[in-house]
Parts: C-alpha cells; structure tokens; sequence
C-alpha cells in the first residue's frame, strides 16, 4: 500500500466543519484556539454559525479550512501508527496544509500564512471584481486554445486543471462572460462558482509582491514527506525554491489533474482526503485512468476517521 494524504481548499467547507473533532478532543479544541489568536478572527463562531457569506470572504474561508483540515490532519496522524504516507499534496489553499503535515511550516506559520493570503486576496477581489467558472467537458488544452483566441475587452485565464474534462477559468465578467459562450458552442457547460475573487488570475497578481515579503519573515524547512506542488505539479526539496513557488501560487494555475496523475504513475494506489467534504475524492475517481485501482477515502470528523483506519488495517 502506498499512501498520499491530500488536502481540500476552498469551495469545501461547510457550517459546523471539524467541530465533531473540536468538542471530543482536546488537542483539536487548542489547535482551534491556536488559529483564533494567530488570525485574530472568531474561527469557531465563523465555522458552527456562519453565515455562509461571512465564512466564504477569503479573509476568513482561508485560516478556518486550513485550521479545519489541520484538526483532521492531527487527530489522523495520532491513529495512523505504523502507516506511513509517501506523499502528501493540497489544492490550492490545501497546499499550506500539506507544508504543514511534511513538516515544512509550523503550524503557527502556516496559519499566519494563509491568514495573510486571505486578507490580500480579499484585498484584490475588491480592487479587482471577478469571479470564476468551471468548464465541464472541454480538456484544459481546448481551454487554453478558446482563450489564446479570444479578442474581447475582458480579463480571464485558465486558472485549475481539476480532471481531464473539468477546467476551472478565472478572471472578470466581461471575460468569463465571453470565454462561457464560446465553450457552451463548443459543447461544454459553465457552472459559476460560489466565489467573489478571481483566484489564480491576473486579476490578484498584485497581491503577490506583498505576500512574498511577508513569506521572507517565515522559516521554510526541507519536507519530511515529499510534498507535490501546485506551480510545476512536481515535488522539491529545496525550501527556497519552495518559498518561490508558494509566492507565485496565488497567481498562477493549480495543476491538480497533473499531480493526481504522477503520483498514480509513482505507485500511489490509496488517496486519503483529509479535511471538509469529498471534492477531491470526486475528482480522483474521474482523473484514475481506466483499469487502474484505487482505494480513495476521506476523513473529516470521528467516524469517518474510524472507516478510514479500517480500511488502512
């Protein structure tokens, strides 16, 4: 058996995510406690009352996911025993979870990290309004060929290549607008996603000088587990190219679908997601070429912890 824990972002959370762990735990109660004082936000508020609206603002989706796959993460590492994980990846803002559970951040850091994205993204998505679409049934290549074409006033670009045939685009309305009518005449259909911020765009990009400077106050260390990476959907070991690339993420595309498949092609047959929801779970069963077998399992509160080690045993 070889093992890769893979971590959600946003899009995943729900009202009440990882509280299971929060009221039986103690570990995970100080974790929780941990992110409120890091952010200065009422993570556990936020989380069990809401409102959705006020949790989906990327200043605070961004420390209560991570805060929420962290608690998943340490109440799963404490049973895993003898199991060891070969990999460990992250979607998007899930990439900070997975720096973290390789021992690349603190979880002070990682908080104080993703806590910052958060409140610079929130800042641009202001500046900047846009949203983003997800493109089902074109490849990422017939994506990108749409918008290499395309000669209208707005802004937008591949921003997620999830599966062979879900692209996420990204940018503002006149762009999204005109990039979703050209791929429904090519048969696709465009589903508006529940964000406010063109995440993965040119329209954040300024954000990233400024988080590269906090980045420079942060310890990166080399990871224990090797982790893969949204930017080159390769994994490094090398903590400043690593700090490079987390500079550069919030901008640039996350290559899911590449990372899924190389880790299939270096061995791995179970995927465990660790943290709200089963986004990434969906996502493997239809990346997994035809033939090949795969265990995939999900973890986010107590029980389904419990089923996850029963399948591990």
């Amino acid at each position: 058996m070889k093992i890769a824990v893979i971590f959600p972002g946003q899009g995943s959370q729900y009202l009440g995510m990882g509280s299971d762990f929060v009221q039986e735990s103690v570990e995970s109660n100080n974790l929780l406690k941990l992110a409120e004082e890091i952010s200065d936000l009422p993570l556990e508020k936020l989380i069990n009352n809401g409102p959705m609206e006020e949790l989906t603002m990327n200043a605070n989706l961004q420390p209560a996911i991570t805060a929420t796959n962290l608690i998943c993460w340490k109440a799963m590492e404490k049973e895993l025993g003898e199991q060891k994980v070969s990999y460990f990846a992250g979607h998007s803002l899930g990439e900070y979870s997975a720096l973290c559970a390789a021992g690349v951040l603190s979880v002070e850091d990682t908080i104080r990290l993703v806590a910052k994205r958060g409140s610079l993204m929130e800042r641009e998505g202001r500046q900047n309004p846009g949203g983003m679409r997800a493109v089902v049934g074109l490849t990422i290549d017939e994506v990108d060929q749409l918008i290499s074409k395309y000669q209208g006033e707005g802004v937008v670009t591949t921003a997620n290549h999830n599966t062979p045939e879900q692209v996420i685009i990204s940018g503002d309305m006149q762009g999204l607008d005109d990039i979703s009518v050209m791929a429904e005449e090519k048969g696709a259909k465009v589903i508006p996603l529940n964000v406010s911020v063109a995440n993965h765009s040119p329209l954040v990009a300024d954000a990233v000088p400024d988080f590269e400077d906090f980045l420079t106050e942060v310890e990166f260390k080399e990871p224990q587990t090797p982790v893969y990476f949204n930017v080159s959907a390769e994994t490094s070991a090398d903590p400043i190219n690593i700090k490079k690339m987390m500079g550069r993420q919030i901008a640039s595309r996350v290559r899911w679908c590449e990372i899924i498949t190389q880790m299939i092609e270096d061995g791995v047959d179970t995927f465990i997601e660790v943290g709200p929801k089963t986004v990434l779970k969906g996502m493997l069963r239809k990346i997994k070429p035809k033939g090949v077998k795969l265990t995939t399992l999900q973890c986010d509160t107590p029980e389904s912890l419990s089923a996850c080690l029963a399948k591990l045993s």
